[in-house]
């Protein structure tokens, strides 16, 4: 299977276009969101092309082909309007890997019995194995910290890709 990881999509409409276009260009199976889809936070500036109704009508279509966890930013209302559903966290098999799946603003340093956890919340982007485990974030594709860029992932098989939204390669890993 072939997915699509973003995160912290605050309301952007224009990232929401961007993130399905990918999806569509690159054939992808599945779009994994990390969480935080419509409203920006109240930590955050808001975000350009801030357009949460747009968010809602262009996701909504593809409601079968997400995947998505709840982030601090979502709420019991943006449910309501939404055509997918929030997972707190979830854990399955990808690709053969165990997975375990958050938002991250309750991120435990060590998580049992998985190969990889896949995480928002920071809009930091990150590859790093700690105590056996493959933790990873795409960053946000919206509004990125710490000088990273809007980012999001593709995982294809035994590979994760790390690119910026000029389609950059920021950081590679096979599995």
């Amino acid at each position: 299977m072939k997915y699509l990881i973003f995160s912290d999509l605050h309301g952007s409409a224009q990232s929401a276009e961007y993130i399905i276009r990918t999806f569509i260009e690159q054939k992808c199976d599945q779009m994994i969101c990390l969480g935080d889809v419509l409203y920006h936070g109240p930590r955050n500036d808001l975000p350009e092309f801030y357009s949460p109704k747009q968010v809602i009508t262009l996701l909504n279509p593809l409601a079968e082909k997400i995947l998505c966890i709840q982030g601090n930013c979502d709420a019991e209302v943006d449910q309501m309007v939404l055509n997918f559903k929030f997972h707190k966290t979830k854990s399955l098999k990808l690709n053969g890997k165990r997975c375990h799946l958050e938002h991250g603003h309750h991120l435990e340093e060590a998580i049992p019995n998985v190969d990889i956890v896949l995480y928002g919340h920071t809009h930091i982007p990150m590859l790093e194995k700690y105590k056996n485990t493959l933790y990873i974030n795409p960053g946000s594709i919206t509004l990125p910290k710490n000088n990273s860029k809007r980012s999001f992932m593709i995982w294809e098989n035994n590979k994760i890709t790390l690119y910026d939204i000029d389609g950059k390669i920021l950081k590679e890993i096979s599995l």
